[in-house]
């Protein structure tokens, strides 16, 4: 179970992302801490895996604290979770070593997302017993980049690509964009650019169906003769 302390002075703020953490298995909230000193206590009397931490502190800098905190604990994982968009700062959490950088206000799924990476990269470390570089590209996000700068277009991420072709080969009836992103868990205007590129690639198909009633749906349809050269 990862242990998680939320370092955030406003305590409405901590509450949302604590609900947030609800919707992850294998994580627990053990505290939250309204400013720097509090959060200097907590790691220095309990174990903690991950410091959500916010860097305006009422008392202390993050960026301040992060140093002191590693001293207490040199193996404390740190996402920052601030407003702070300054680049001397950005660039001080990042040589810092924090694992994750996101902005206020958060998005749940980009909140989620970052989580889970984490998540993953401490449960994959644990069981390997060593480490080659195409493990190290996978976690630090180098394999990603590559898929992107072999050619996927702007506003197309190549692991939502191959979620979708995934979907669109399991489900030989058929889809449509609404039905496709409910079982990935995106908009339906995000589904159908998704199925439209895979089409304009010529990995799946469209046609109208017409219902009883109501305006006919764009079902889409895999074309298991070819496959995007992104997935």
């Amino acid at each position: 179970m990862i242990q998680v302390l939320i370092a955030e002075d406003d305590f409405r703020i901590a509450n949302i992302h604590e609900k947030f953490l609800e919707k992850i298995t294998g994580l627990q909230v053990i505290g939250k801490a309204l400013n720097g000193k509090e959060t200097l206590d907590f790691v220095s009397k309990q174990e903690v895996d991950l410091l959500l931490l916010d860097i305006y502190m009422p008392d202390l800098q993050g960026n301040e604290m992060i140093r002191d905190l590693r001293k207490i604990n040199p193996e404390l994982d740190i996402i920052i979770i601030s407003a702070a968009a300054e680049k001397e700062i950005v660039e001080e959490s990042i040589r810092n070593g924090v694992f994750d950088y996101i902005l206020k206000p958060v998005k749940i799924n980009q909140f989620l997302e970052t989580i889970e990476r984490y998540k993953t990269m401490k449960e994959r470390i644990a069981n390997q017993e060593e480490i080659d570089q195409s493990f190290l590209d996978e976690l630090l996000g180098k394999q990603k980049l590559m898929l992107e700068e072999e050619g996927t277009p702007k506003g197309i991420d190549p692991l939502t690509l191959k979620k979708v072709e995934e979907i669109m080969e399991a489900f030989g009836e058929g889809l449509t964009a609404e039905e496709t992103g409910k079982i990935i868990g995106v908009s339906r205007t995000t589904a159908r650019r998704y199925l439209e590129y895979l089409i304009s690639v010529g990995c799946v198909t469209a046609e109208l169906e017409y219902g009883i009633v109501g305006r006919p749906e764009r079902k889409y349809h895999c074309n298991k003769i070819k496959k995007s050269k992104n997935v």
